[in-house]
């Protein structure tokens, strides 16, 4: 059992170094078939055990930006959480391992669990999802075509198909090894043949998108602590912006984006804030995209992007879809409402979005995303199946701007360029600000902690990738087959402690009938 212990702490380390900020991809495929290693020939108790270790080391690394960014007290608890998933995956593992390609039917299983656990309890938590750690390998491109969950599928199955593989190696003669061998250089051609031929939305026209970052004044990592001097940061980079284009030194956008909470209270309020709004839209000449929180009712903020028309004013809205709980909102606050720590700062919840139709910006239709929804399936694929051209995110990552939380989101937002075969402009307040291609390429980047405005030309498309038009219907097929494996290997397992149970004991107090003589015992005569 302790070499199993090893095996699921090692596995849990490598996985966590295929993300942001060691990023070695490859390593990816070891961590997961540690897990099934760890998790061989085990009580299911005792699987469960080595699952959970393994998650335990995999999430309480891979989000440690949470520990000195949010704090200690919510990084071990979120990071607990989640770790209690791939221990319950562990549950399942001797059930599903009586099947035949059992590879096959695990892979399934650790799919629907990221998908449950990148939803639930409350709005879950996707990070760490193995789709998140491919940018900048060959298996990114096959995210057009089988979407974030279909990716993962591909990524788990490599990861048990090289376990499958190293367990024959070791247990069988070579004769035995050519079908495991065969499986994991099948998966392997299918997960990098898109690198091959990828897929190639057509583009039927362009847009010249300028898009700020304004800076955070003070110590950098509080959007709080001159929150009147983010918006006016943002203002004068616009009003400067507008200059260049006046003299000719720069393209005149069709739009301009500003980040998430570039105001951090009501835009529509009258004052500073709604004066330098309207200042800096009334100089450009076009909408402004803010982002903004905006009273809803005496208990509740909605965090906004807002497009702002120099004529009409502030019009279209798209609504963050997933703000996050003890950090937006408090669940249950009727029930418990703290008063302490970082808690007591939350004085009104944040609503949820529901919008999965696109921004109408410039006669553009653009898809939207605020900070954490760029993690999740349903933000992005709807507003581009209704008709998004363009896409855009808004964050505000100055709560991260010391720790490697910023790189692990920018290659999500990567992944999600490829993914709908779009480009992808994301402001942020002085984080990871860039124009990105539909490859994921990073065509234009701003520095963290500076003030740059980034000026590029980007095209439309309208065609849909093959991800886009599967939506949600991987992740239930992958939930069926999890289902039918579960209650499949159940019945096997049942069926095969049955058949193993324990040997019939012989009962001493019973005189054992007397040896029968042989031919060669008889008597010599």
């Amino acid at each position: 059992m302790v070499q199993r212990l090893f095996l699921a702490v090692l596995g849990g380390v490598l996985l966590t170094s295929s993300y942001e900020p060691v990023a070695i991809g490859w390593l990816l495929p070891l961590g997961v078939a540690c897990y099934a290693l760890a998790t061989r020939d085990l009580t299911v108790r005792r699987a469960g055990l080595a699952g959970l270790l393994f998650g335990v080391v995999f999430y309480f690394t891979h989000i440690w930006w949470m520990k000195d960014s949010i704090g200690a007290d919510a990084w071990a608890a979120l990071s607990s959480v989640e770790a209690l998933f791939y221990g319950l995956l562990g549950l399942t593992v001797p059930l599903i391992r009586r099947l035949p390609l059992w590879p096959l039917w695990l892979a399934a299983t650790w799919t629907t669990m990221e998908t449950v656990r990148s939803g639930w309890p409350f709005s879950g938590m996707p990070w760490g999802r193995l789709a998140f750690a491919a940018i900048d390998t060959p298996a990114a491109p096959a995210v057009a075509y089988v979407g974030m969950t279909g990716l993962s599928f591909l990524l788990a199955l490599s990861g048990f198909a090289l376990a499958h593989l190293a367990e024959t190696i070791v247990g069988r003669p070579r004769s035995g090894v050519r079908l495991p061998a065969a499986g994991a250089v099948g998966v392997l051609a299918v997960l990098v043949a898109p690198a091959v031929f990828p897929y190639h939305a057509h583009e039927d026209g362009s847009a010249t998108v300028a898009v700020v970052q304004g800076d955070v004044p003070g110590p950098g990592n509080d959007i709080l602590y001159d929150y009147l001097g983010v918006t006016q940061n943002h203002v004068d980079a616009t009003v400067r912006l507008a200059g260049e284009v006046s003299a000719g030194e720069r393209p005149r956008p069709d739009f301009v984006l500003w980040p998430e909470n570039s105001t951090a209270i009501d835009p529509f309020r009258s004052g500073s804030v709604n004066a330098g709004i309207q200042e800096a839209v009334a100089a450009m000449g076009v909408p402004v995209v803010i982002g903004g929180i905006v009273d809803d009712d005496p208990k509740h903020v909605l965090n906004q992007g807002v497009v702002w028309d120099p004529v009409t004013g502030p019009g279209d809205r798209y609504t963050k879809h997933h703000p996050v709980p003890y950090g937006e909102y408090i669940p249950f606050r009727k029930i418990w409402d703290p008063k302490f720590g970082q808690l007591a700062l939350i004085t009104r919840d944040q609503r949820a979005g529901t919008r999965t139709t696109p921004l109408r910006i410039a006669g553009i239709p653009v898809a939207d995303a605020i900070c954490f929804d760029v993690a999740y399936d349903d933000v992005f694929p709807p507003q581009v199946r209704d008709g998004a051209r363009l896409l855009t995110v808004q964050t505000s990552n100055a709560s991260f701007i010391f720790t490697h939380q910023i790189e692990q989101q920018f290659a999500i937002t990567r992944l999600r360029a490829i993914e709908a075969g779009r480009w992808l402009t994301v402001a942020s307040t002085n984080g990871r600000t860039g124009v990105i291609s539909p490859d994921g390429t990073v065509v234009a980047s701003a520095k963290p902690r500076t003030t740059a405005v980034l000026v590029e030309k980007v095209g439309l498309s309208s065609a849909l990738t093959p991800a886009v038009r599967l939506g949600p219907w991987p992740a239930r097929m992958f939930t069926v087959l999890t289902l039918g494996a579960l209650v499949s290997g159940a019945v096997a397992y049942r069926r095969r402690r049955e058949f193993d149970g324990p040997a019939p004991e012989i009962s001493h107090s019973e005189e054992a009938p007397a040896p029968t003589a042989n031919t060669s015992e008889a008597p010599v005569v």
